[in-house]
């Protein structure tokens, strides 16, 4: 009997070759697709003789129903797009495009496919400034472009799922960190920032008094809730998934090692992230593996993948932050409920 096949796209990213990993250690085939803007061909090294995987570097929004690349596929995971808080506020549309068109191309491609199952890959961010722990069923209130994007993309998979009856899942992702992270382009998660200067000798460049939280989970939990997603005979669902248990930025640099500076608290990010997780531990059985403290030993001992990254410190982050402190800040200002 002939593997079963699995299309991830953004497969060469970092959660998304993650999810190749273990889909190969599971039995499956995988096609990736990636062109390769945010993810690297070297974080699929492992498998480069393998036939088992084929990647594919075309950009997704240039998918079309009935691409090769799908024939046969079993489910389809989606990763693919583009992230960070401070280009999307620069190049709204870009995001919009990629984001949402994009994520129609790729349904389209699984509707002519006759998939099994599309999980789609949400954002936490949708839920803006949220109380917690924030439970699926919390109002959506994005701050910016680029969380609207994602939550265009998951509207849109579903809308596929009530007119088309394409099986649709989605998780919405929390903090995910863990080996591979991006290591180019804008600024944006901690992980990426910290590794760099740490190797740098410089100064974490923390926001705030760094008492704010974050519900950190390690890359292969997350990998391990998407293929649970994409296994179960559930369909029309959303999951948060996260940690369940914030951690504090403060917490993290003790875990580092390092002198740290202090730079201003940013316009429309939380205090504390915390996903109610309950509901995924339900309904699929999923949990967490990895602690924080062994996830951060796992990201330390491999931390030469960041040499090439650049480095942040407090004046460039704050050039580069200034669009965002002009748009964020200014959404702060306006009452819209009048």
């Amino acid at each position: 009997m002939s593997k079963p096949l699995a299309v991830v796209t953004g497969g060469a990213g970092f959660i998304g070759s993650h999810m190749v990993d273990l889909l190969i250690a599971n039995g499956y085939r995988v096609h990736v697709l990636d062109n390769l803007s945010g993810g690297r061909a070297a974080n699929l090294t492992a498998h480069a003789s393998n036939p088992d995987v084929a990647l594919d570097s075309r950009d997704i929004r240039t998918i079309h129903p009935g691409d090769t690349l799908f024939s046969g596929a079993k489910f389809v995971v989606h990763f693919a797009g583009i992230g960070d808080i401070v280009p999307s506020i620069e190049h709204p549309a870009d995001y919009m495009s990629v984001n949402v068109q994009g994520t129609v191309a790729i349904l389209e491609a699984s509707r002519a496919a006759g998939v099994s199952k599309f999980v789609y890959a949400a954002s936490s961010s949708c839920y803006g400034l949220a109380q917690v722990p924030t439970h699926v069923d919390h109002p959506v209130d994005p701050q910016y472009p680029y969380a609207l994007s994602k939550y265009l993309g998951e509207l849109s998979a579903f809308h596929w799922g009530r007119v088309y009856g394409l099986p649709v899942n989605a998780i919405r992702i929390f903090n995910a960190y863990g080996t591979r992270s991006r290591t180019s382009g804008a600024y944006g998660a901690v992980f990426g920032v910290f590794l760099k200067q740490k190797l740098a000798g410089a100064p974490f460049t923390v926001v705030g008094d760094g008492t704010q939280t974050r519900d950190f989970l390690y890359v292969t939990d997350v990998a391990a809730s998407f293929l649970a997603a994409a296994e179960t005979h559930l369909s029309g669902r959303i999951w948060n998934v996260g940690a369940g248990k914030p951690q504090s930025v403060n917490r993290l640099v003790e875990l580092l090692g390092g002198e740290a500076v202090h730079i201003p608290k940013r316009p429309g990010e939380p205090d504390c992230t915390w996903a109610d997780i309950s509901a995924i531990q339900r309904d699929l059985g999923w949990a967490p593996k990895i602690t924080f403290e062994d996830g951060v030993a796992e990201v330390i001992a491999n931390m030469e993948y960041w040499r090439e990254a650049p480095l942040w410190t407090a004046d460039s982050i704050s050039d580069v932050t200034k669009s965002w402190f002009e748009a964020l800040g200014r959404a702060e200002s306006v009452n819209f409920s009048q």
